[in-house]
């Protein structure tokens, strides 16, 4: 298993689980995790903690938070609680099964071979079944990633890890980035106590952001998750284009915008709360000139050749890392002696894992293996978003179909719904109407959704 960020944890264990396979985890970190590692102070999951993480331990306690930006929703856990969740899963789970070898600060060469980080000493083991690469997401953060903008000496660029030590020697600040790293940190702004005249944000493009309310895994939450699918299934299927399905869906409040007068160009799947978005808008001075190519001590220089005048004492915090690739890419996942782990529900990555995994240890063909598990994009922009959804659909289908897999789908926690469908029913029979709307919706749905995506390529 080459990553032990939490796509290689999540796979490997549903087949440790399930098989009785031994298995050598190789990592470039010191501890599981992966970007966790590396993560800003303040992060925390943009979903509920209770369907992230591998799928034999819970993550959190289904905690509903009381105060806060995400009151009223499932706890999210904090960076250091997941990474305290992924070094137990692996000391208390994978290493005392006696069939999991971890090699930390080891950095995969190729053909089996792997070299300490430390000593440069090389090992070389002798592959009997298969090697699954879990880093085909290429996952960046702002602490490790190069910035492609410069900046002149004198000028205060950090990255979100180091605000809370810096941010009490400043009074104004500029985010620089417009993804959820920038929210994230424009969120802590306000939270803290920044005021939202000396806060400055630089957005090349806007984003369309879920709504959270949507994405609450339990029966109480029946209406606002499952009812929000079929809303979107109807959005879809009246849309006329891919402004008009946007407009539906924030209409109906599964999508949301920070500037509700600024047509965003991005899709990342960042969720959020819409007491984050309110604390987002308090921020009024956010520039929209692309992005920058230097930062000097009194002007920001745009890419477009703009010029603005900056305040010498700004301390700028870097949140320009992308998360993903988001390059529309793909490849079979069962390829002969190699697993390549992908996304198979959008962006439910986790998931997506743990049940490649449960693939190779229960279907006995490559074909069908790769039948069961065709990628699903990553979205860049409202365009992808509709072909990521289309996969996404495709493949709830194809899995339907296949009535084992369907109930071990539904009774793996990283599902987050399955067992929402099946119980809200139990509990209140009315709701049954909601799932007649999405049968009813869904072939429709998935016409006019090929039908935008054809139109849009043109």
């Amino acid at each position: 298993m080459i990553g032990a960020g939490a796509v290689g944890m999540a796979f490997v264990d549903t087949l440790l689980t399930e098989t009785d396979a031994d298995i050598i985890m190789v990592d470039r970190h010191h501890m599981p995790g992966g970007h966790w590692n590396d993560a800003y102070p303040f992060v925390r999951l943009h979903q509920p903690s209770a369907f992230y993480g591998v799928a034999s331990r819970e993550l959190g306690t289904r905690r509903i938070d009381k105060t806060g930006s995400n009151k009223g929703y499932f706890e999210l856990a904090s960076g250091a609680e997941v990474s305290s969740y992924f070094e137990q899963v692996m000391r208390e789970h994978f290493l005392s099964s006696g069939r999991v070898r971890y090699f930390p600060m080891c950095d995969y060469v190729g053909e089996g071979r792997f070299q300490s980080l430390l000593s440069g000493a090389e090992h070389e083991v002798s592959v009997r079944h298969k090697t699954v690469d879990g880093t085909f997401f290429k996952t960046s953060v702002p602490s490790t990633h190069k910035r492609k903008y410069a900046v002149a000496d004198g000028v205060a660029c950090i990255t979100p890890n180091e605000l809370p030590i810096r941010a009490a020697d400043f009074c104004r600040f500029t985010i620089v980035g417009a993804g959820k790293t920038g929210m994230d940190t424009g969120v802590w702004l306000m939270d803290n106590g920044a005021d939202p005249e000396n806060v400055r944000w630089i957005c090349p493009r806007d984003s369309w952001l879920i709504n959270r309310e949507t994405t609450q895994p339990s029966v109480e939450f029946f209406d606002q998750a499952i009812g929000a699918f079929a809303t979107q299934m109807e959005a879809m299927a009246a849309a006329t284009s891919v402004d008009d399905l946007f407009d539906r869906l924030e209409a109906t409040g599964s999508m949301v915008r920070i500037d509700e007068s600024v047509k965003p160009e991005m899709f990342h799947y960042a969720t959020i709360s819409l007491g984050e978005v309110d604390q987002l808008r308090r921020i009024n001075d956010v520039i929209r000139e692309g992005r920058v190519e230097r930062i000097e001590p009194d002007r920001l220089i745009m890419q477009n050749g703009a010029e603005i005048p900056a305040d010498p004492d700004t301390l700028y915090i870097d949140c320009t890392a992308t998360a993903v690739a988001f390059s529309g890419a793909s490849q079979p996942i069962f390829d002969g002696a190699t697993i390549t782990l992908q996304s198979l529900r959008s962006p439910n990555l986790t998931f997506s894992a743990a049940l490649a995994a449960h693939v190779e240890a229960t279907y006995d063909t490559e074909e069908e293996k790769n039948r069961l598990c065709t990628p699903v994009i990553l979205a860049d922009n409202p365009t992808q978003w509709m072909a990521s959804t289309l996969g996404n659909m495709t493949n709830q289908i194809t899995w339907s179909q296949d009535k084992p897999l369907r109930e071990w789908i539904t009774s793996c926690r990283l599902d987050g719904f399955g067992a929402v469908v099946r119980d809200g029913v139990k509990a209140d029979p009315s709701r049954s109407a909601i799932l007649t709307r999405i049968r009813d919706s869904g072939l429709p749905a998935a016409f006019k959704l090929q039908k935008l995506i054809e139109e849009a390529a043109d």
